[in-house]
Order: C-alpha cells, then structure tokens, then sequence
C-alpha cells in the first residue's frame, strides 16, 4: 500500500500514488484461447458473419452450432469407439461473459432456426390429433358395446369378455419439440416420452436453472444428470398409475452465465459431475461495431434441415433404433494415445478439472460423432458410416487447444477466495464507471453488484482494493463532533490511465 501522505488540501488521496496492482481485474483468468476454425470446416466463415451480426465473439455463436446440431442428431446415431463402449449425440455448452458481451444474441442466432423446422412437423402433428380424436370417438363406442357385453355375461353367469383393443383410449400424439426454455423435470418427462430423438434445452442464465433443481420436486438434479447419458429413465408421476417411461433421456443444453456467477455455480453447487459436463466458451468481448457482413441465415437453416432429415435405424424387432458408427481402426489407435496423454498429469489437479478431463474421453467421442455429421451436412458426399482418423485428429485439437485451456480459465476463477472475486467486481465498476471517490453504503445499496450486497463483504472487498493501490480511505466527520467516520474512498487515478 502506498505510504504517502494524504493531501488534505486537494482531498485527492495521496500526493504521490503509488501503482496500483492491475492483475486484481483478472481475478485468476488466464487469457482466453483462440477458437480453432478447422473444427467447423466450410461453416467457419458463415458462423463469423452469424457473430458480427450479433456483434459477439464468434466463439459464443460456433459453441451455439455444435449444441443445435447435436440436439438435431440426438438418439439416431450413436458412435463406438469398441464393443462395450458407446456414446450417444448430446452435448452441455456454457458462454461465460458479462451481461454487455452479447451472449444471448449470439446463442438467439443460432437457435433461431429451430422454430422454422418446427413449423415443418406442425402440419403432421394436426394430422395425428385428427386421427387420435378419430380413434377416441371410436373407443367410446367400443368401450359402450363392450361393458354391455359384460353386463349380459355377468347375468347369463358366463366368463367376463376380453376387452377389444378398439375400446383402449389411444395416448395423445407429442408434438415435435427442437427447443425447450426454461422448463422442469415434470415438464420435460412428457416432452421427452413423445419425443425420442430427444430436445434441445436453452436456458439464457444457466445459474438460474442449475439452483432450480430441487426447487419444485425431489429427483431433479438426478434427472438432468441422466439426461446427458440418453439412457432410459422412468419418472413415477404422483397421481398416475402408470409412470412415465422415457425410451431416451436425452437432452443438450446451451445457455449462457456471468463470470461473477460462477463461484456460486461451481463451488456452490454438489461435486457430482454435472459441471464436468460443460463445454465452456469464455472470449474476450467483441468491440462495438457496425457489421460489415449479411450472414447467410438460410444456409445455417439447410444445415440444421439437413441433420434433423437423418433417419432412424431399424432394430430386429422392426422398431426404430439408434444406428451405431465406429472408429475406424487408425481413428481408435489416435484416440487411444490420446486418451493416455489426457490422463497423465491429473493426479495433481483441481477435482473440478479433473473430472472435466474425465470426462472429456466420452466428449471427444460425441464431438467426432457431431464434426463427422457437420461435415457431410455443408457438403454433398454420402451420409457418414464410420468416423474417420482425419475427423478424431481435428476435434483432439480442438479439445487441447480450445476447451481445455478455456475450462481451465473458468475453474480457475471458480476456485478464488470470495473476497477476490468481489474486489475484482468492485474494481470493474471502477472502471466501468471512473468515479474520485466510492462510498462503501452507497456501493451496497445503490450499485447492486454481485456478491456485494452485504456490508462485511463490502468492506472486505474495499480493504482489498487498498492494499492493491486502489483505493485510499478518505472518511470525514461532519463539523467538530466525535463519531464514526463516513465511509468514503478515494480512487487512484493511476487505475485509469494504466487500463
């Protein structure tokens, strides 16, 4: 902390500043990695137009694509890298950024066209109730003949007749769902039960939903958990008496979330994997601008029409399945190599990044699964059989150059003490704002910062900043009477001139 003086005169603070420690805005971040654009091939120049648009980092809009495609994809196609072993298309991205970073345009603009293909099965879907109605009429009728049959055994004394399937009230057609906002576990069982391909879940605050869990009914932070392995699930309904079965609990989830939320999100939350589950993307925001560009939002759209058309797979039974692709035999060798070179090192990391990487072995294997379809998507060849070495090697790359640093990024900043992370807010809003001097009441009253809203943490964060050179006490008494000091502060106005 600097030992000059304070300047009375000018009631500035010191009269000379010392310099302020500057590192206390990155608050543990590493430097955001440099999304690589071979994993999304010919695409790549269509997502940036897409995030100029939106004026976001183009991060934000290609982790948007990956999510929509593999929602699109879902419990058609599964992918093995051997016998024994096999993952289904569903995938969990997070954008971190501040509220200015344009999050949610970006992710809007991705998810936009789901709407449209939605329309395609609406007509299909009226056509399904008409016949469901058609078959409920029918029943009642059936249901009539078929009690009076039992009456007239009951009377003759003779066996109870079988009831006709005829008289059996059909279950009412599920529409086709792409996109589900904000819903619960009860609200997802019925969607998911008429929906087998499984759906996308966007949440635009997914701390929001993470901390919704429990909050209506037990079960729901079990239920999201198997909804990222696309197993079945059944749900016992209260008041039913039949539970619900779900042939494929499969669901991808995209949302975005404020760094100053994640602490609580992160550490706040159980150690069960489910944040492991995450792709994370976290860019530097986008300078303000005016887009230079038109993106092609019709093409994007053929893309996603191009997924959603793939075709179930037909089991022994003649019902539908999931169609299986493998490794090719150089794919499993470079995946296998990888895999060892992914665990080595582990024992001594963080248990948020650890299980991160645990969990990455099956995310290599959905991404390859996902490029391998991206690719034949936006060209013209065949529809893939099995996933190539070519297409392993780009999403390895991928995941060590991108998504690992970027987890990293965020579970270092998770993984800071609080009273960090709230300096840290407390010296954006500095910035943000160029005040000569803070009040500590006014900071917790009238800035509505996160984390700090309680007076103690107010004042911690503050006493933090002045040992960083932030800040300088700079308290009065009004007139000549004893008493408590007013809680001001004055602000080095080094901290503006070296940002």
């Amino acid at each position: 902390m600097a030992t000059a003086a304070f300047d009375a005169r000018t009631d500035k603070g010191p009269s000379v500043w010392a310099a302020p420690d500057m590192t206390i805005l990155a608050a543990g971040r590493r430097r955001p990695a440099a999304m690589p654009a071979d994993m999304f091939g010919s695409a790549w120049s269509l997502l940036c137009d897409i995030a100029e648009g939106a004026g976001a980092p183009v991060d934000y809009v290609a982790l948007g694509y990956l999510t929509v495609a593999a929602s699109l994809i879902g419990g058609k196609r599964r992918v093995s890298p051997w016998e024994g072993w096999e993952e289904p298309c569903i995938l969990w991205a997070a954008a971190v950024g501040d509220p200015s970073a344009n999050k949610s345009p970006a992710l809007e603009a991705t998810t936009r066209p789901l709407a449209r293909l939605e329309l395609d099965y609406a007509d299909d879907h009226r056509e399904a109730m008409r016949h469901h109605d058609e078959q409920c009429e029918r029943a009642k009728y059936e249901l009539a003949a078929w009690q009076e049959d039992v009456k007239t055994a009951q009377k003759e004394k003779l066996g109870t007749p079988p009831k006709p399937d005829a008289a059996i009230f059909p279950d009412e057609p599920v529409r086709r769902r792409l996109k589900v906002v904000d819903a619960t576990q009860e609200a997802m069982g019925p969607i998911l039960a008429g929906n087998p391909t499984g759906t996308l879940h966007f949440r635009d605050e997914l701390s929001g939903w993470i901390s919704s869990f429990d909050r209506y009914a037990t079960g729901g932070r079990e239920f999201w958990l198997e909804a990222y392995g696309g197993r079945p699930f059944t749900i016992d309904r209260k008041g039913s008496k039949t539970p619900l079965h779900i042939p494929f609990n499969g669901v991808s989830v995209l949302g975005g979330i404020q760094p100053e939320k994640l602490g609580d999100c992160l550490l706040g939350s159980t150690d069960d994997g489910l944040v492991a589950r995450f792709l994370w993307a976290w860019p530097d925001p986008k300078e303000f601008g005016r887009p230079t560009k038109v993106a092609d939002r019709d093409r994007l759209e053929d893309i996603y029409r191009t997924i959603d058309s793939i075709a179930w797979g037909v089991g022994n039974d003649g019902e539908r399945s999931s169609v299986q692709l493998r490794l090719e035999p150089a794919a499993v060798d470079l995946f296998v190599e990888w895999g060892r070179e992914n665990d080595r090192g582990l024992d001594d990391a963080g248990s948020l990044y650890k299980g991160f990487c645990g969990k990455l072995k099956g995310g290599v294997l959905r991404l390859s699964l996902l490029a391998e379809y991206l690719k034949w998507a936006v060209g013209t060849g065949p529809e893939p059989t099995s996933i190539s070495a070519a297409t392993v090697a780009t999403v390895v790359d991928f995941v060590d150059s991108y998504t690992k640093p970027t987890a990293m990024r965020v579970f270092g900043d998770a993984a800071l003490p609080e009273v960090e992370r709230n300096a840290s807010t407390l010296a954006r809003y500095i910035l943000r704002h160029k005040p000569r001097k803070i009040n500590a009441r006014s900071i917790r009253r009238e800035a509505s910062l996160p984390g700090l809203r309680e007076a103690a943490k107010v004042n911690d964060a503050i006493a933090h900043l002045v040992e960083a050179d932030w800040l300088y006490p700079a308290g009065q008494r009004h007139g000549d009477t004893p008493g408590r000091q007013s809680s001001d502060f004055t602000v080095n106005p080094t901290v503006h001139e070296v940002a």
